[in-house]
C-alpha cells in the first residue's frame, strides 16, 4: 500500500450547529494518502455531517476541510473530477435500468470506467438490463459503490458503504476496496461494522456527541483498554496480589466467576498460572480475552459525559 507522510484530507476544528444543536463539535483528524481512515460511533454522533463536509455538501459553521488541498465547499468544481462519493441514498431515477443509470453517470465523469468494467467490479452486470426499482436494496448499494468508482477518484468517500450486504457481497466489497487502496486511493469511510473497520482500516477515529473521543490504529485505540481474565475460584481461596490489574477483581460474570481486567495480559497471566500450580487450586472455565475494538467502542458509545 502506497502512503506518504503528506495528508489526502485534513480536518481541523470542524463545527456545524443545526438550530440549537451541534451536531459537529471541534472534530480534527488527517487521512494519509493511499491509506483508508475508518469513521466510527453509534447514530447521532456526527459521523454522516462530518462526512458531507468532506464531500463539499456543507459550509462548516467554524473550523476548515482540506482535501487535497482544496476546499471541497468553494473549489467543488475543480476537486469534483478527484472525488468518488457513496452517500447512504443514493437517490438514482428508479425507472432507468442499471446500465442507463451507469451510463448517465459516466456521462458527468472527465475519464470514467467503461459501464461494463464498473458493474464488473460490483457484480452487477448480469442486472444490467434491470431497473433500479427492482433491485434488492443491497444491490442498490453495490451499483452506488460501482458508481462511486467509476471516475477513477483519487480520494473516495463511503458512507456505510456495505450496509444490506449479504456476508459474500461484503467481502468482495472489501476485496475491490483493498485493490482501490494498492492503486494509491485514499479512503475515508463510516461504518457501523467493527470487523469491516479492522479488517480495511489503517487508522479510524471513534466519535461520540459530536467530537472525536479516540483515534489511532486499531491497535492504539484499543491498547486503551484492559485485557481480562476470567474464571471460577474455589470458596474461601484469596487471590494474591498480581501485576498489570487496573481494577479490583469481581464476580460480574456470575457467582463464585472472577474478572481481572489487566493492563499487562501476558504478566498477569503468567503469575496467576504459576500461583494456581504451587497451590493445587484449579481456575475452573479460565478464559484470557485482549481488549478488542467492540470493547473500546462501547466504552465511548456508554459513556455518560456530555462534552464541554
Amino acid at each position: 500500500m502506497t502512503t506518504t507522510t503528506s495528508a489526502a484530507v485534513e480536518v481541523r476544528s470542524l463545527r456545524r450547529r443545526y438550530g440549537s444543536f451541534e451536531a459537529v463539535r471541534g472534530v480534527s483528524f488527517d487521512v494519509r494518502r493511499g491509506e483508508l481512515f475508518a469513521l466510527l460511533g453509534t447514530n447521532g454522533a456526527g459521523k454522516t455531517t462530518t462526512m458531507d463536509m468532506v464531500a463539499g455538501f456543507g459550509r462548516p459553521d467554524a473550523g476548515n476541510v482540506r482535501v487535497l488541498g482544496r476546499d471541497p465547499y468553494s473549489e467543488r468544481r475543480v476537486l469534483r473530477p478527484r472525488l468518488g462519493i457513496m452517500l447512504q441514498e443514493g437517490g438514482l431515477p428508479p425507472d432507468l435500468t442499471v446500465s442507463e443509470s451507469a451510463a448517465m453517470w459516466a456521462g458527468t465523469l472527465t475519464d470514467p470506467r467503461p459501464v461494463v468494467e464498473a458493474l464488473d467490479l460490483v457484480d452487477l452486470r448480469h442486472r444490467e438490463h434491470v431497473r433500479v426499482r427492482q433491485l434488492s436494496g443491497g444491490e442498490r448499494r453495490r451499483l452506488d459503490l460501482a458508481l462511486a468508482v467509476m471516475g477513477r477518484p483519487a480520494v473516495l468517500l463511503l458512507d456505510e458503504p456495505t450496509t444490506g450486504l449479504d456476508p459474500e457481497n461484503r467481502r468482495n466489497a472489501w476485496q475491490m476496496v483493498r485493490a482501490l487502496l494498492a492503486d494509491g486511493v485514499t479512503v475515508l469511510m463510516t461504518t457501523h461494522y467493527l470487523n469491516e473497520a479492522q479488517e480495511l482500516a489503517d487508522r479510524l477515529a471513534i466519535m461520540h456527541r459530536g467530537e472525536v473521543v479516540t483515534a489511532g490504529s486499531t491497535a492504539e485505540v484499543v491498547a486503551q483498554h484492559p485485557a481480562r481474565i476470567i474464571f471460577g475460584l474455589p470458596h474461601g481461596v484469596d487471590l494474591p496480589a498480581l501485576p498489570g490489574l487496573r481494577d479490583p477483581y469481581d464476580g460480574e460474570h456470575g457467582p463464585g466467576r472472577v474478572t481481572l481486567r489487566t493492563d499487562d495480559l501476558q504478566d498477569t497471566l503468567t503469575e496467576l498460572l504459576g500461583w494456581a500450580r504451587r497451590h493445587d487450586i484449579e481456575l475452573a472455565g479460565l478464559e484470557a480475552r485482549p481488549a478488542s475494538l467492540e470493547e473500546a467502542f462501547l466504552a465511548v458509545a456508554e459513556s455518560e459525559e456530555v462534552p464541554a
